[in-house]
Formats: structure tokens, sequence, C-alpha cells
């Protein structure tokens, strides 16, 4: 799907607030609300915008700590990567998981309430894997920037 100005303008009005009214919208960038409608509904249906949430603040549900963890695999036979990928994918305090290239295999980012926590979750996701051959842990004193907001146009730097 091709974006023009008006679909990037939109984008990025509703990554920063999905609760803005269409009204609200076609105003922002100059457009009808029916115009704003058939927008964002092609943009829904083309997978540009994959889906609509509510950020939660993770300190309000107890969360204090977040970890990020470097996975070194085993073996990197595809059904045992893949059980890892769905051993990952299940777990809820893990909120991000990449597949990389370089000196680890895995990247996650988790939540966790305590490092009592982490360490349970260690021993699902990694000492009871047939797979996991080491993992270096890295505790965030600080989240400075944590963000889902894709940049639209040339700002983004």
């Amino acid at each position: 799907m091709r974006l023009d100005q008006f679909d990037l303008a939109l984008l990025e009005a509703v990554q920063q607030d999905a609760t803005i009214s269409q009204q609200d919208l076609g105003a922002r960038v100059n457009l009808s609300s029916a115009a704003v409608n058939r927008r964002l509904k092609k943009m829904n249906m083309h997978g540009v915008i994959r889906k609509t949430v509510a950020l939660v603040d993770p300190a309000h549900l107890g969360y204090a700590l977040t970890v990020i963890t470097e996975v070194e695999v085993e073996s990197e036979r595809l059904d045992l990567l893949d059980a890892m990928k769905r051993s990952f994918l299940a777990c809820p305090q893990v909120q991000q998981c990449y597949y990389v290239a370089g000196a680890c295999d895995f990247v996650l980012v988790m939540l966790v309430r305590n490092m009592e926590e982490y360490t349970q979750l260690t021993r699902e996701l990694f000492f009871e894997s047939n797979n996991v051959k080491g993992f270096k842990t890295l505790v965030s004193m600080s989240n400075v920037k944590v963000g889902t907001a894709v940049p639209v146009g040339s700002e983004g730097h």
C-alpha cells in the first residue's frame, strides 16, 4: 500500500493518541471524518496499522524491573528454535523477543516484579530447555526511553 502525506499525518497522530475522534483527526490533517475513516480502515486492512491497544504503566501492576537477557543456543536446528520461540511467545513477562545475528541468538526484554520472579523464569525458560548454551542478564537501572511509535516522515532521527 502506498502511503501519502495524509496517511502519514494520520499515522503520526494515532500513534500519539489512538482515542482521538475521527472528527478531530480530520481537522488536524485537513480531511473529512469520512475520508479519515476510509483511510484508517484501509491501513488496518493492509496491516499498516497492526492493532490498537492501551499502553499500561508496568509499575502500576507491580512490575518494578525491566530485564534484558541475551540467550545463546546449543543448536540452531529449526525444530529446537521454533520450540524456544513458542516458549518465549507464551511467557507474559517476555515483552519483546528478537532472534538476532551476532554474539547471541535471542534478545529478550522482560518485565518482572523482582529478582525472585526473574530467577524462576530463568529456570523455566533456560535451565529446563535442552537448547540453551548460556544467557547473560542485564538489569535496567532506568528505562530512559520505551516507545512503540514508528518514526513517520523525515523527522525520525
